[in-house]
């Protein structure tokens, strides 16, 4: 609300000045403006037109250069403003033009003007002049006309567009003066809720009380302590205004509710106050029955429907509640232009059939990470688009009165008793924007990034990197609505010093001790895909929450391709997992009605199997082709007398190393026919309905991953072997190797070994690695080549360089911990595709692939 600060004699006089806003300090040149600026404000919130004026210059007294001056201090000033922070200019201002491009720059980034006026006498701002060396010869007339065009402007700063004026007059009261900083009226962000937020309620107070009661209120009190928060259009078209006011009102006062004002209020609000509207649209409905309270209540209306703000952010800027929707870049703000698309939305100009404005429609392309809720435009059902979502259900047409408990993200709503007045327009049959909107845009995911997340912070991506990542995703990829997540690489275990190891648990375990964790598990690594499966419960399970016609659910790599080309038999392996989670009871214990797991496919997939086959299978096959003829020649040379040793014994070497390298692929490829010999062996169940569950520990998770293959009739799930080590305790430790060693000397791939908490942090807060694989000597043949192991092959590969794996292995952790958060959240797709993207593009990084 607009205020006039005048002339005071009251000690330490108190300047409020709103947190984001444009401050002008206008005064005669001498008159103490920087000193002011400096004792109140933080250094760079200043920009000084002497400062810019050096700046094009180097001069910060030449005149000639003020034109280029001025056009550096709008420009900063506007990047500041744009960013959200306050910005103090000091120049004169004494001008109307210099200030009304001061006020046009505040209006178009929908902020607060506000001056702070110094009057000083002639004679102050003289001598402070003549003691500058730099000022000393500035003619006295300048003075003059400064505080002339000064004492002019005093009357109508208001007028010109500030929202705040405070004059100072007089060199005490500048001294005593002190600037506090006041926060926006929209700006509650330090409330966190939990809120019921309520749609349109149009004069229907029974609805209302049924719906307060249907969320837990008693007398318009939570005893949760839970806030109401209306969206607006609390009057017109239904049978008792009076009683949704005298409610609403009453909740307001007493704090257990807010409210943002609808259009309705704004328009009731402007005919108590006296001026012409028409009374169409249910006015006349709202005026009939006001007449019947008296005026007294009539009068507490007009305050209440007065001090409405367009629309608040609340819970740490999670969350923006307003009327008719608003743009990102609108929160927070304060201007004519922003309560007016708070309480009307944008429209494009052109009319429907039935004579009424078409909206545009700003939901689909916002992108904001606030969520939005609002009212204004009846919907058949509230459903949620890109982190938006409508409230106004049309009670008052016979539909529905909807609220949005936040932060649950749950929809809780009462029918109408009646259709009370008729719609002009008929309610549409579906809701706007379909499932989630447009799931994905380039400008989501194309050039560089920084993806925010709530373990490592910002995670940044490359712009060569996301253009691979877009390459493979748009060509490759499944349906991105079944691709809310891709798994992390793993970070090897340190490069061992135990003789003839290249890898060996000792290191993983060492390096968890060091990292304060104390308990660890080691899970048998199956030699085949990383796959992750999204199971839904049925086909309309994955309809309703994923958008999709026909699929249940998805099987891809970590790479977001399909395992297989037929359909058919990706919904086979679904349907198995689909029945032993059913079996299991896990539907019921999770209260979800889908389901997300890491898993292994073997044999090594369904397709690299045959790479299997193809690649290595050729060097073995080679070897053992060339081998046999090799040696008998040697064997004959050296039987002649000639001596060979060295190649001989060299050529037995590489013998045995192929021979066992043979031995170690086809220890992973095996046959299949359809799903016969197909095995899949999840060990984690990534999310559910509402819930990320990447931080439920691992003895938790294995005891439901236990369940779900014990009640697999089909043979196909297979279980993970797993020990648990004490890091601290050497006994446990040599356990835990030994077991390693007997796995990994009857062929077994190796193990993995976690944080037995899973999600865990050390004592400095980084993430701790979520995983650390160690394989097994022999499968490590496969990866290295056959003759690995000889001592001069160790001594080189020992040197390899860890530190680039480990580093992109936690920051893919962070991003899939952000895709599930956001996937758990009910967070539109983009937001969780932001996540799922980063992680595809950090894969593009240049990194050893054996490691």
């Amino acid at each position: 609300m607009t205020e006039t600060e005048t002339a005071t004699t009251a000690p330490g006089r108190v300047l409020p000045v709103t947190d984001l806003s444009l401050v002008v300090l206008v005064g005669a040149t001498g008159s103490g403006k920087s000193t002011f600026a400096r004792r109140h404000f933080k250094p760079t919130e200043v920009i000084s037109s002497d400062f810019c004026r050096g700046l094009v210059s180097d001069d910060e007294n030449d005149q000639s250069a003020s034109r280029d001056a001025f056009d550096v201090l709008h420009y900063i000033a506007g990047k500041r403003l744009a960013a959200g922070r306050r910005t103090v200019v000091d120049a004169t201002s004494v001008q109307q033009d210099a200030r009304r491009q001061l006020i046009d720059l505040a209006r178009a980034h929908d902020v607060l003007p506000i001056a702070i006026v110094l009057d000083v006498p002639e004679e102050v701002c003289a001598a402070r002049n003549a003691a500058r060396t730099d000022r000393a010869d500035l003619p006295r007339r300048v003075i003059q006309r400064h505080i002339r065009e000064l004492r002019r402007s005093l009357r109508h700063l208001e007028r010109e567009g500030f929202r705040k004026v405070h004059v100072l007059r007089g060199v005490e009261e500048i001294d005593r003066a002190r600037v506090v900083t006041e926060k926006r009226f929209n700006d509650l962000t330090h409330l966190t809720g939990p809120f019921d937020i309520i749609g349109d309620v149009h004069g229907c107070s029974a609805e209302l009380e049924a719906l307060l009661g249907k969320l837990g209120y008693v007398d318009g009190v939570h005893p949760e302590g839970r806030t109401a928060v209306f969206v607006g259009d609390l009057v017109d078209r239904g049978p008792d205004t009076p009683g949704v006011l005298r409610r609403v009102m009453a909740m307001v006062r007493s704090g257990h509710a807010l409210c943002v004002p609808g259009n309705h209020e704004n328009k009731y609000g402007r005919y108590l106050k006296g001026r012409k509207v028409q009374p169409t649209h249910g006015l006349a409905e709202t005026i009939a029955q006001m007449e019947g309270e008296s005026e007294e209540f009539r009068q507490e209306v007009r305050a209440f429907i007065d001090g409405l703000v367009s629309h608040y952010v609340l819970d740490g800027g999670r969350l923006v509640v307003c009327h008719a929707g608003l743009p990102e870049k609108y929160h927070g703000r304060t201007s004519g232009r922003v309560r007016s698309h708070a309480l009307y939305g944008d429209t494009t100009g052109e009319t429907d059939e039935f004579g009424l404005p078409v909206r545009y429609p700003w939901a689909e392309d916002y992108r904001g990470r606030a969520a939005v809720v609002y009212g204004h435009t009846p919907v058949p059902q509230a459903t949620w688009l890109n982190n938006t979502l409508c409230l106004d259900t049309g009670v008052v047409f016979g539909g529905r009165l909807t609220a949005l408990r936040w932060p649950e993200r749950e929809l809780v709503d009462v029918p109408a008793e009646r259709v009370w007045y008729e719609p002009a327009r008929p309610l549409r049959t579906e809701a706007p924007g379909g499932h989630d909107g447009r799931p994905l845009d380039l400008g989501d995911v194309h050039g560089r990034r920084s993806v925010e997340t709530r373990h490592a912070g910002r995670v940044a991506v490359r712009e060569d990197n996301a253009a691979a990542a877009l390459e493979v995703m748009s060509r490759f990829a499944i349906d991105p609505r079944l691709l809310p997540y891709l798994p992390p690489t793993m970070a090897p275990t340190p490069t061992s010093r135990v003789e003839g190891y290249l890898e060996h648990p000792l290191e993983a375990f060492e390096q968890y001790r060091q990292d304060g964790v104390a308990r660890v598990v080691c899970e048998e690594k199956h030699m085949g895909s990383r796959a992750v499966a999204l199971v839904c419960r049925d086909a309309e399970v994955a309809r309703d929450r994923f958008g999709v016609e026909g699929p249940t659910g998805s099987l891809y790599t970590r790479t977001g391709r399909s395992f297989t080309d037929d359909p058919a038999l990706t919904e086979q392996i679904l349907g198995r997992l689909r029945t032993a989670a059913d079996d299991a009871g896990l539907w019921a214990e999770l209260d979800t009605d889908w389901l997300l797991l890491d898993a292994e496919l073997m044999p090594w997939s369904l397709k690299a199997s045959g790479l299997l086959r193809a690649q290595y299978a050729a060097v073995g096959a080679a070897a053992g082709a060339v081998f046999p003829g090799a040696l008998a020649a040697l064997e004959g040379a050296a039987a002649r007398g000639i001596d060979v040793t060295g190649l001989l014994d060299r050529q037995r070497e590489r013998a045995s190393a192929a021979a066992a390298f043979t031995a170690a692929y086809r220890r992973y490829c095996w046959p299949t026919d359809g799903l016969d010999g197909v095995r899949l062996a999840p060990f984690q169940i990534l999310a559910v309905q509402g819930r990320s569950l990447a931080g439920l520990p691992h003895d938790r998770q294995l005891a439901l991953i236990d369940r779900l293959v014990e009640h697999d009739g089909s043979g196909m799930l297979q279980t993970t072997r797993r020990l648990y080590v004490d890091t601290g305790e050497a006994e446990s430790v040599r356990a835990g190797v030994d077991w390693w060693l007997e796995m990994t000397g009857r062929g077994g791939e190796g193990m993995v070994v976690k944080p037995l908490g899973a999600l865990v942090r050390t004592e400095q807060g980084r993430l701790v690695q979520p995983g650390i694989k160690c394989r097994g000597r022999e499968y490590l043949r496969i990866i290295y080549g056959p003759e690995y192991t000889r001592p001069d092959h160790l001594a080189r590969l020992r040197q390899r360089s860890l530190h680039h794996k480990r580093s992109l292995a936690i920051r893919e952790y962070a991003l899939g911990l952000e895709a599930l958060a956001r996937l758990a959240d009910g967070e539109p797709l983009w937001r969780v595709h932001e996540a799922v993207f980063g992680v595809l593009a950090l894969e593009s990084e240049p990194v050893d692939p054996r490691l």
